[in-house]
C-alpha cells in the first residue's frame, strides 16, 4: 500500500477546507517584493492607505502574497472571515463623524481643568510646545526629529490593530477572533462616549480662546520625509469634537496590554514603550489632553478585562450540561 504524506492544515483552517499547502521560500520572497513595490508606489501615487476599506485591501493582498502557493479558496476565506468586521468598522467610521450634528453641547472647560491641575497651572501640552516646538510654534516649521518619530508613531494608529490582525489570521484563527471582538468593542466603546460626550480637543479650545496657545501641528514630523503631502492620513473623514476618551491612545494601549498578556517572552514588557510614545505624541501634537489619554488607556483596560472574562465564562459553559 502505498502510504499517503498528510500535508498540516494552515492554524487559521476551518473544517471542510482544503489543506493549506506549503508555499516555497522563493516564490514567497518573490511575492512579498512584488506586494512592497506596488504598496510604495501606491503611497507615493495615492497616498499611504489608512481608512478601513483600503487598509483591509491591502492586508488581503498581503495574505495573499505571503502564502502565494494557496488555492484560491484559502484565500477567498480571508473575505469570509473579514467581511463581517470590517462592514463593522465602516459604520464606527461614519457613524462618528455624525456624532457632532446631534445638538448636544461641546464640553471644553472640564478637561482644560483637570490638565492645569496636572500641570500645575498650565496645561501639559502648552508646557511640551513651549520645550519643543520653537518659536514661534507654527505647522509649517523645520521638523526636529523627534517631529519626525511622533507623527509616525501617531500615523501607526491607522493601520497597527488591523495589521495584528491579519498576522493573527495567518496564525492563528481563534487568536484572530479573540483580537478582533477587543479591537471592535474598543471602537463602539468609544463611539458610544463621543455620542453621550462630545468634547473639544486642545488644538480647538485654544482656537476658540477657552485656553493658551497651542498649535495642532501633527504632520509637522513628515515633511522633513517629504511626505507632509499625505494629510489625509491624519484626517480622513471623522468627528472634531470626538475627543473623549482618546481612541490613539485606548488601540495603543489595547495592543500592548493584549501583547503582554498574551506572550511569554520577557521582552514583551516593551510593549508598553508603544502607548507611552503615543500618549506623548497625542499631547505634544495638541490633539488630546492628558485626560482624554488617561481614558483611553481604562477604556483598553476595561476591553481586556471585559473580553477575557466573558471568553472564560465561554469556556466553562460546556461543563455545566
Amino acid at each position: 500500500m502505498t502510504q499517503v504524506e498528510e500535508v498540516p492544515e494552515h492554524p487559521s483552517a476551518e473544517p471542510g477546507l482544503a489543506p493549506a499547502r506549503r508555499t516555497r521560500r522563493p516564490a514567497r520572497v518573490v511575492a512579498m517584493a512584488v506586494y512592497v513595490v506596488a504598496l510604495v508606489a501606491w503611497s507615493e501615487v495615492l497616498g499611504i492607505p489608512n481608512d478601513t476599506v483600503q487598509v483591509f485591501v491591502w492586508l488581503w493582498l498581503g495574505t495573499i502574497a505571503w502564502n502565494v502557493g494557496e488555492r484560491p479558496r484559502y484565500h477567498l476565506q480571508f473575505l469570509r472571515d473579514w467581511w463581517p468586521p470590517v462592514v463593522g468598522l465602516v459604520v464606527y467610521f461614519y457613524s462618528r463623524g455624525l456624532t457632532d450634528e446631534l445638538g448636544l453641547p461641546v464640553h471644553v472647560t472640564m478637561p482644560i481643568r483637570v490638565d492645569e491641575w496636572l500641570g500645575g497651572g498650565t496645561t501639559p501640552t502648552e508646557h511640551l510646545q513651549a520645550a519643543w516646538c520653537g518659536d514661534p510654534c507654527v505647522r509649517d516649521s523645520a521638523p526636529r526629529w523627534y517631529d519626525v518619530a511622533l507623527t509616525t508613531v501617531y500615523a501607526s494608529h491607522f493601520v497597527t490593530g488591523l495589521t495584528l490582525a491579519a498576522v493573527l489570521w495567518l496564525r492563528s484563527r481563534p487568536e484572530w477572533v479573540r483580537w478582533m471582538r477587543r479591537y471592535l468593542a474598543i471602537n463602539f466603546g468609544a463611539l458610544v462616549v463621543y455620542i453621550l460626550y462630545p468634547m473639544a480637543p486642545p488644538w480647538m479650545a485654544s482656537r476658540d480662546g477657552y485656553m493658551g496657545e497651542v498649535t495642532r501641528i501633527t504632520s509637522r514630523g513628515w515633511a522633513d520625509l517629504g511626505l507632509g503631502r499625505f494629510d489625509l492620513v491624519l484626517q480622513g473623514v471623522g468627528n472634531p469634537v470626538a475627543a473623549m476618551p482618546s481612541l490613539h491612545a485606548g488601540i495603543a494601549f489595547l495592543v500592548a496590554g493584549y501583547g503582554i498578556l498574551r506572550l511569554r517572552t520577557r521582552w514583551r514588557w516593551l510593549l508598553a514603550a508603544y502607548p507611552l510614545a503615543m500618549s506623548l505624541a497625542l499631547v505634544y501634537f495638541a490633539e488630546h489632553y492628558v485626560v482624554d489619554v488617561v481614558a483611553g488607556g481604562a477604556l483598553a483596560g476595561l476591553v481586556l478585562a471585559g473580553c477575557g472574562w466573558w471568553e472564560r465564562r465561554q469556556d466553562r459553559a460546556p461543563a455545566h450540561h
